[in-house]
């Protein structure tokens, strides 16, 4: 009998941004009308949440902002976690008795809005919207204060 894999309750948000402040969002696969920015868990305990970041960015859209990248300089940590109790719907992917998540939040600046390469299991539309109006398509209260906090990192 093989051991399950639980998910991490640490995980990443980022938002994808342009220097207009025009934000990408990603529609989620599994759930109806759930738009948001990148978001995922680390793949193991030790793993940095930067690499975390820079892999999500990868799987979810695409763009490539890993280390040695010209977009990896752009990938900044805002030294911000919000901690939310998890959605019920995916309270199964954890462990029995977590409840709990704590989400790191980054930020991306790219210079111009990119078509995103989705992954299909993950995500089955893209939108770029300006940054209020992407706060308010989101479905997570955590996702949308992160945006509306843009003007202030995008300095």
């Amino acid at each position: 009998m093989t051991e399950r894999a639980w998910k991490i309750p640490e995980s990443v948000l980022v938002v994808i941004y342009t220097s207009a402040l025009d934000v990408l969002l990603i529609k989620r696969a599994d759930a109806n009308e759930f738009w948001q920015s990148v978001t995922g868990s680390k793949d193991a305990l030790e793993e940095p949440v930067e690499v975390t970041a820079a892999r999500e960015v990868g799987e979810e859209t695409g763009i490539d902002c890993g280390v040695g990248t010209a977009l990896a300089s752009q990938l900044v940590n805002w030294q911000i976690q919000n901690v939310y109790e998890i959605y019920s719907q995916w309270l199964g992917r954890y462990a029995p008795g977590v409840r709990h998540n704590t989400e790191h939040l980054f930020g991306l600046r790219v210079r111009e809005r990119l078509t995103p390469t989705l992954a299909p299991r993950e995500h089955t539309a893209w939108k770029w919207l300006p940054y209020r109006d992407a706060a308010d398509a989101c479905f997570s209260p955590s996702n949308a204060g992160a945006i509306l906090l843009l003007p202030q990192f995008a300095q």
